[in-house]
């Protein structure tokens, strides 16, 4: 049966150069599973692949949209197994690579069914939350279902939106319409979880954001600034930088909690990968 190469763990552990050294080991190819790293624009904060790595293997779904585009999980599992398929049948294997698990559950297991939204509704709800903040949002979504509300990741405000236009969409509450089922895939999935000491782990993190304020994490922030009411820029890194814009933090702060945060998250990742 072919194969597909799902390489994940918590961010800063070595992914990226895993996969470029498994990926020219079975002469293919590289899906991105990140859902910051779809975005053109923002490399440095995103930690996209290097221009060296790049250049040795191909690597899909790094840089592909605007920053104003909609991404979903459900655009990436369908996104992602047309290329994997075309991979499979033209190399016989392909790479998967990210952090962002729910991009890698998509992938590996599938989502449940969910009505696609129109996009009156989800221009609608976009008007609304822009103008009503969120906690609108997050009072919105308890409202309408208040047992997802004390599931989902509420600082997530990605994941609370798409939950709220899915619901006016389907009229019922979200949580009726997730089976948690897994899918079949025709092919074999073979994960690699990058796991260490969580004192090594978090060192990496350290060093990595001290490497991108050296490689112009300022400078990308600043050209993104104008544009920080978009959810692609609702991630860590730049949320710090653009508070010290606004002049509610210094530099250092900013710096010292990228770093607090990127470790957090990582916990976050670490602890969904011992559920899966």
């Amino acid at each position: 049966m072919k194969k597909v190469i799902v390489i994940t763990g918590p961010t800063a552990s070595g992914k990226s150069a895993l996969a470029v050294e498994k990926a020219l080991e079975l002469d293919t190819e590289i899906i991105s599973a990140d859902s910051r790293q779809i975005y053109r624009g923002i490399p440095i904060v995103t930690a996209q692949p290097t221009a060296e790595q790049l250049r040795a293997v191909p690597h899909h779904l790094v840089g592909a949209l605007p920053l104003d585009a909609y991404y979903s999980a459900s655009m990436f599992e369908e996104d992602a197994l047309r290329i994997a398929r075309r991979l499979l049948d033209e190399r016989g294997a392909a790479v998967v690579c990210g952090g962002s698990m729910m991009y890698v559950d998509a992938f590996c297991h599938g989502l449940d069914e969910l009505p696609t939204v129109p996009q009156h509704i989800r221009a609608e709800l976009m008007l609304q939350h822009a103008e009503l903040g969120d906690s609108w949002l997050l009072a919105e979504l308890e409202r309408m279902d208040p047992e997802y509300y004390n599931l989902v990741d509420r600082k997530n405000m990605k994941r609370v939106f798409h939950a709220v236009e899915i619901m006016r969409t389907a009229g019922v509450p979200i949580t009726t319409l997730r089976t948690g089922a897994k899918k079949q895939r025709e092919f074999e999935i073979e994960k690699i979880v990058i796991d260490m000491p969580r004192d090594m782990l978090f060192d990496r993190i350290n060093r990595r954001v001290d490497q991108m304020v050296s490689d112009g994490l300022e400078e990308e922030a600043r050209s993104v600034y104008h544009l920080r009411h978009l959810n692609s820029l609702n991630t860590v890194g730049l949320k710090e930088m653009f508070a010290w814009f606004d002049g509610t933090m210094d530099r250092h702060t900013a710096i010292e909690r990228i770093k607090k945060n990127t470790r957090v998250f990582a916990k976050k990742q670490l602890t969904w990968l011992k559920k899966s």
